[in-house]
């Protein structure tokens, strides 16, 4: 499970870095247009899961800025991220 979460994690950026990079210098066509579309649709979701978090997390763990920021990045995978974390037997 570490695994699909780094890789999730490694692509996420990837994308992340390459719908950032489109902002300044749009790619010509219409994969600039999609990664622009992507990019607006990526941080709705993301944000979305930020509050997901929120509302599942907050009970269960103290919660600090950089999380949030996690979230907001890799999304679901830093979700499962922390959810492992609490689900590891504590020991």
């Amino acid at each position: 499970m570490k695994l699909f979460i780094l890789s999730g994690k490694v692509i996420t950026l990837f994308a992340w870095a390459l719908m950032l990079y489109n902002l300044p210098s749009p790619i010509g066509g219409d994969i600039g247009l999609l990664l622009s579309l992507l990019f607006i649709i990526t941080l709705f979701m993301h944000a979305v899961q930020v509050l997901i978090f929120h509302i599942m997390f907050k009970a269960l763990m103290p919660i600090r800025k950089r999380h949030y920021l996690w979230v907001l990045l890799f999304g679901v995978f830093s979700l499962l991220e922390h959810r492992q974390q609490l689900l590891a037997p504590k020991g």
